[in-house]
């Protein structure tokens, strides 16, 4: 069984939250920002503040954890011996850090071969950090601290849904969307990491999306899941490698969304 060091994988990713805030807000708002896309087909912009977040979050891991690997959106995957690997999105929502909005994030877990055990979602520039995993469920902010919990199951009328694009994915998804939206009491786009730090606080009820990566899903699953919620794909399965995600405040309404997913 790996040793998974609960005291110092805290404040390891302490460390590593704030060397990232740092690094994003010295360029965040900037004059003269700018940005390459990864793809061609669609504009999937990288930044320098992704790249210097990514990079300083490695630099500590390699001092304070070297044997652990490492996952990263913009340098990779690095092999380590010990059976954990932190997993890194420097950046999650590079679209909205370069219009300017507060609500992208970045996101550090640490999992071991079954998933994700620790995760961590920092909002920078709102200053707000959300932990969950290792027995840790809270939130730090402008507020203050406090505890981390789903809410209560409630009917899927009166329930907040979220999700980042519009179309979510393809045609077939996006209308797979519209199927629970449509049944929803309140529906808001675009806001990334923050959204599922939403579910974990009880503020909104589901996130669905489409198109994730391990790095973009692997830290709310573990935050959501030590507040009390689930989070799996469309079809109920785990889904730390990305993929669909279904992300509920309480296996009730769960179940519901997952039901009009499949056409229910």
């Amino acid at each position: 069984m790996v040793r998974t060091d609960s005291e110092d994988i805290f404040a390891t990713a302490a460390e590593l939250a704030d060397a990232a805030r740092a690094a994003t807000l010295l360029h965040f708002r900037s004059a003269g920002l700018t940005a390459e896309t990864k793809e061609t087909l669609r504009f999937d912009p990288v930044t320098v503040a992704d790249r210097l977040s990514e990079q300083r979050m490695r630099d500590i891991l390699a001092r304070r954890r070297p044997d652990d690997g490492i996952l990263g959106e913009e340098f990779g995957k690095l092999d380590g011996t010990s059976g954990l690997t932190w997993v890194l999105d420097p950046i999650d929502g590079t679209r909205g850090y370069l219009a300017g909005t507060p609500t992208w994030g970045v996101l550090i877990s640490v999992r071991d071969a079954q998933g994700p055990v620790y995760g961590l979602i920092d909002q920078p520039y709102i200053g707000e950090r959300f932990e969950g995993g290792l027995g840790r469920a809270q939130m730090t902010g402008p507020l203050g601290a406090r505890a981390l919990r789903c809410r209560a199951a409630r009917p899927l009328s009166e329930t907040i849904v979220m999700t980042t694009f519009p179309e979510v994915g393809t045609a077939a998804e996006g209308a797979a969307f519209q199927r629970v939206a449509s049944k929803a009491r309140l529906v808001r786009y675009g806001m990334d990491c923050y959204a599922y730090a939403l579910i974990a606080a009880g503020q909104i009820d589901l996130v669905i999306e489409a198109g994730l990566q391990a790095y973009d899903v692997q830290a709310p699953i573990a935050v959501i899941e030590a507040a009390g919620g689930v989070v799996t794909d469309w079809q109920g399965r785990p889904c730390p490698e990305g993929g669909q995600v279904l992300a509920a405040a309480n296996p009730q309404i769960h179940a519901e969304a997952m039901a009009l997913l499949n056409g229910g």
